[in-house]
């Protein structure tokens, strides 16, 4: 009897030794973070370079430009290396700061996808007439963002895992990212400083004016990018099976990689307000607990008065569910520009007023002034 305690303790004693060192060793080989953004980043640039060199010699193609003053206007440009981007340096400056998206032989088309082909071209931004296009790529640039957002304001101790950014319509009143955090943060509730802290890390974002890069590759490669995320790759290989030339587009932000079901704007200082407004639990999934992290963005062009923009961000707030978008803002940023122009000259009066008051009290005066929660990096001011 004696004999058989002391071996079932032995084999207490064993068991537990190998799960911790079972434990010790997963958390050692845990990729952090930054280095699953490193490797994404480095198999991006590797694709990249490729499929650059499948155009050893430069050939010419023709572009004919279509808009306002530019029917009619032919662009001789470089097979596989010119962009829509390198067409509107060839115009002037509007055409290069303002454009957000393309339309290639009536495709819509990122400003920095290269050209193949002979083709027709047009630029677009959000002052076009009929800006549907152009505002559904700003929503889902932003909702990209916010998934960047998301993955980068944790510390490397805590891991992010992005799943879908639900394809909403402007008329939800927010674009939205899903995420499940890490088991640690599970009884996590997000208090307004912390929404506070997330903004301020889009708007970072935002004035590096980083340009979204757009890379089409075949499935292989995008399972590789997301070798550690099986989310990922069940979605690679969804999106590959529904796209007619077996293909995948990945986009990559600074060092952020990610994958997009259409073409993002040209680039991140297109955005000018931005706000995460909330995070809402989904419940569980197969990966943990799911959360719905949504915010609300205007484009550079276009600004709201501080009244306009409490109400849309209250609506912003209140969950929006990818099956049953709920139409309150029933117009487009277009027609957002008639609201905010009665307003535009007491906005800049704010503005004067609010800088003048920073000048003479001597010091900076920023957008959001808080310390950062433990779990979240501190942000540079």
């Amino acid at each position: 009897m004696i004999f058989s305690v002391m071996a079932s303790g032995t084999t207490c004693r064993l068991l537990q030794r190998r799960l911790s060192s079972t434990v010790a060793a997963a958390t050692v080989t845990r990729p952090s973070m930054a280095e699953l953004r490193g490797r994404r980043s480095e198999v991006f640039g590797r694709e990249q370079a490729r499929q650059r060199a499948l155009y050893p010699r430069i050939e010419k193609i023709e572009v004919q430009l279509h808009g306002p003053g530019l029917d009619g206007t032919t662009l001789i440009m470089n097979k596989g290396l010119s962009t829509p981007l390198s067409c509107a340096k060839h115009l002037t400056e509007f055409h290069v700061t303002d454009s957000a998206v393309a339309m290639v032989d009536g495709e819509l088309w990122s400003l920095h996808r290269p050209l193949t082909r002979s083709c027709s071209l047009s630029l677009h931004s959000f002052r076009d007439a009929d800006p549907a296009l152009v505002n559904q790529a700003y929503w889902r640039s932003c909702a990209s963002l916010l998934g960047q957002v998301m993955e980068t304001s944790f510390k490397d101790d805590f891991l992010v895992e992005l799943l879908s950014a639900p394809e909403l319509p402007v008329t939800s009143g927010a674009f939205c990212h899903d995420v499940v955090l890490d088991p640690q943060l599970d009884s996590w509730l997000p208090t307004e400083e912390a929404l506070r802290s997330l903004s301020r890390g889009a708007q970072q974002l935002i004035h590096q004016n980083l340009v979204w890069e757009p890379l089409e590759v075949a499935p292989p490669v995008a399972l590789e990018v997301f070798s550690h995320s099986r989310f990922k790759q069940e979605e690679v290989e969804k999106m590959a099976a529904e796209s007619p030339q077996g293909n995948v587009t990945l986009y990559r932000c600074g060092d952020h990689v990610l994958l997009s079901a259409g073409p993002l704007v040209a680039r991140t200082g297109l955005c000018n307000q931005y706000e995460v407004t909330a995070v809402h639990s989904l419940g569980s999934g197969p990966g943990g607990l799911q959360r719905r992290v949504q915010g609300l963005s205007l484009p550079l062009q276009l600004q709201a008065h501080h009244t306009v923009w409490r109400k849309l961000r209250a609506r912003a707030e209140k969950q929006v569910r990818d099956d049953e978008p709920i139409a309150f803002i029933c117009f487009s940023f277009a027609h957002l520009s008639v609201v905010f122009f009665i307003h535009v000259v007491h906005w800049f009066a704010i503005k004067a007023r609010s800088t003048n008051q920073s000048h003479a009290h001597d010091r900076p005066r920023e957008l959001y002034m808080m310390d950062p929660k433990p779990f979240l990096w501190e942000s540079n001011p």
